[in-house]
């Protein structure tokens, strides 16, 4: 799908792609923490920090144009995900704030016997929300449905069995940030509308991997984080209409009533919004490229939305071919797969390399973590990390840290190879 011509272009769009800040090279193996931000957002970005510096609401031209930024970005969103219209895009500081927020929300009408399911892959900024109103009795528990930890799945049987009628909330990352996997979306999405629950995706870790179709979803809420998506910090919260108006979020008594500003705290950074737009145009860029293998594809969307859809399924088709490199090797290279030292978490199948994202966690049999990623980094310039990111999965396999490395479509299979070679070399080391 990408021919070394288009990767090229594609890099270039991102400053930062080949050289770090001090010009060193580097392969950028991080992107699950924050992905380089491309420059069409960080241009959008500096230009609505300038010339729309003024806040909304007031009739001199700067106010207005920030506003016309503020709204171009909310439609941008809107399209990305197919949403029904601007107006259910909320922006916030981050996944976690939005998620607090909404957490607050759905308690408010709570009576302390109702329940939450979640799952035991999922990031603390899915979990601590939810755990918070336990605290504040407002629901009897949390529940977590455990992981098929051979394929790092989760348990779709146990998952049923958790919902009930006094479920209140199902909220589900699509793809965990450590071991990769999606989710099912449709099949627990089910689930939680058999028994009249809020279906609750954590979309921060897939984001940048692969299209979502929020209606296609009948999700009732979807987050999504800015700077894993290749612009700056703030992140953004789809909420079906009926959701935003009927539920009570808190608010200052003199904020708007309306959605989406009455779930929104504090004045709105224009600069947020033009730069997720960058992204946006970044992508329809990416479409204009590939269009032609897809004349009869994503007919059912129009003008920017099936451009992002093209975008994106491209985008996902292109790291599959990156997933399968990092597990089964290249060019006489070794996979992680065939690395005797290597422990692999999550899925290896080659035949279900549609059924996760290319994040991969691993540890190297009688090595620290930190020297690994050290020696990747001082011998190859390999840019990753080792810790617990915030994810409960590492608990569930009884570790406290596990080395990642996350890709994303500027990544290259020469960065690949140079990395299966490096650790190939730390597998067979002492020192």
């Amino acid at each position: 799908m990408f021919d070394p011509n288009l990767l090229q272009k594609i890099r270039a769009a991102f400053p930062r792609a080949a050289t770090d800040l001090n010009g060193r090279k580097r392969a950028f193996f991080d992107n699950g923490t924050g992905t380089l931000v491309v420059a069409k957002a960080s241009k959008a970005e500096a230009k609505a920090r300038v010339d729309c510096s003024a806040n909304t609401g007031a009739d001199f031209n700067e106010s207005r144009k920030a506003e016309t930024v503020i709204l171009d970005g909310r439609e941008a969103v809107a399209d990305l995900l197919n949403a029904s219209s601007a107006e259910t895009i909320v922006s916030g500081e981050s996944a976690t704030a939005l998620l607090f927020n909404l957490s607050y929300a759905v308690g408010r009408a709570l009576t302390g016997k109702e329940n939450i399911v979640s799952s035991d892959y999922e990031h603390y900024a899915n979990i601590s929300p939810w755990q918070e109103l336990k605290k504040r009795r407002k629901i009897q528990e949390v529940r977590f449905a455990r992981l098929n930890k051979d394929e790092g799945t989760i348990d779709m049987d146990h998952l049923q069995g958790l919902v009930d009628a006094k479920t209140k909330v199902v909220t589900v990352t699509a793809a965990s940030n450590v071991l990769g996997t999606k989710s099912a979306l449709k099949e627990i999405r089910k689930m939680a509308k058999e028994v009249g629950a809020y279906f609750v995706v954590d979309a921060v870790h897939h984001i940048a991997h692969g299209p979502i179709d929020v209606q296609d979803l009948d999700c009732d809420f979807l987050v999504f984080s800015g700077y894993k998506f290749f612009t700056s910090h703030g992140s953004f919260l789809y909420g079906k209409e009926d959701n935003l108006r009927t539920l009570k979020p808190y608010k200052v008594a003199p904020a708007p009533d309306k959605a989406p500003h009455s779930w929104e705290w504090g004045t709105r950074d224009q600069s947020t919004f033009a730069a997720v737009h960058g992204v946006t145009s970044h992508l329809v860029w990416l479409a204009n490229q590939i269009q032609h293998h897809y004349e009869t594809d994503f007919t059912h969307y129009a003008d920017r939305k099936r451009s992002l859809k093209i975008a994106m399924d491209a985008v996902e088709k292109y790291e599959r071919s990156l997933s399968k490199a990092v597990l089964y090797g290249f060019d006489d290279l070794q996979g992680l797969i065939d690395m005797q030292k290597v422990k692999i978490y999550g899925l290896t199948d080659l035949n279900r390399l549609s059924e996760r994202d290319p994040t991969f966690a691993f540890k190297v049999e009688n090595q620290p973590d930190e020297k690994v990623v050290d020696r990747l980094w001082t011998d190859a310039g390999i840019a990753t990390r080792a810790e617990d990111f915030y994810s409960r999965a590492v608990e569930c396999y009884s570790q406290q840290t596990m080395i990642r490395i996350s890709l994303v479509h500027y990544n290259t299979l020469q960065e690949i190879g140079t990395f299966l070679k490096t650790l190939g070399k730390v597998c067979k080391s002492n020192r």
